[in-house]
């Protein structure tokens, strides 16, 4: 039975606590939630309950626990929009970490879906756009600190002017396509293609992997398996023919 009532942002946070235990160590325990939330343990055993209640936890004192699939997608949901508001707030608002930390900690369970959507596609529109991109979120980051400078505008618009002749140049021959576990750590690509199958081609279409999506290589582990990669705000690991699986077109340099 679907819950209907909102959760609170405590049972949210608790949610979002298991599932980040959960993917570090396999399994989350009492203690374990208490010492990330930093509450007392009759707290957690009562929060527990009543995440049992909803059906959103699998809950027995003194036993591990573990979500359910309806709180998993919660707590996903959860967790994507905390990582989207921290990648905005550090990105582009130019927030030191632990500051963007503790906001998102603090927007997380009042923003839409249709907010964070338009968050995470903003976030990779300025990494991709050839009128100033980054170097606009630099230019925030240098007006917050010095003011306006008409002269620095001026300079700043020219060689925007030049960076997209540049841009302008390349063609579609200039787009080669490769595999995304062919990419290096730190190199961004768009999705051309997914023909893996099975749970890790819904998952990335629950994400919204969609042909033109972007996705950033953010680890790749010493062997070479598995990759840690970034799309739409959601931190994925895929195996490396998983990753294989997924055509990707890249601009030449």
């Amino acid at each position: 039975m679907e819950y209907s009532a909102p959760l609170s942002s405590s049972l949210e946070d608790y949610l979002e606590a298991i599932l980040i235990i959960s993917n570090s160590k396999g399994a989350a325990r009492s203690k374990d939630i208490s010492q990330h939330l930093a509450v007392k343990r009759p707290s957690v055993a009562g929060a527990l309950r009543l995440l049992s209640e909803k059906e959103l936890v699998h809950y027995t004192p003194y036993d591990a626990v573990t979500l359910t699939e309806k709180g998993r997608k919660v707590a996903e949901n959860v967790l994507r929009r905390h990582e989207a508001l921290r990648q905005f707030l550090i990105e582009v608002l130019q927030l030191d970490s632990a500051a963007a930390e503790t906001t998102a900690c603090q927007l997380e369970h009042g923003v839409s879906e249709n907010v964070i959507d338009r968050l995470t596609r903003f976030v990779d529109f300025i990494k991709e756009c050839p009128r100033g991109g980054y170097k606009w979120v630099n230019g925030l980051a240098h007006n917050c600190n010095h003011g306006i400078d008409k002269q620095a505008c001026e300079c700043c618009l020219t060689k925007c002017l030049e960076s997209l002749r540049e841009t302008m140049d390349v063609g579609e021959a200039d787009i080669m396509e490769m595999k995304l576990s062919e990419l290096r750590v730190g190199e961004k690509a768009s999705i051309k293609n997914i023909d893996a199958a099975g749970t890790i081609r819904r998952r990335l279409l629950d994400m919204g992997a969609t042909p033109g999506t972007i996705v950033e290589i953010e680890k790749v582990a010493p062997l070479g398996d598995p990759i840690e990669v970034k799309i739409k705000g959601y931190h994925l690991s895929l195996r490396k023919e998983e990753a294989a699986a997924i055509t990707v077109g890249k601009a030449q340099q």
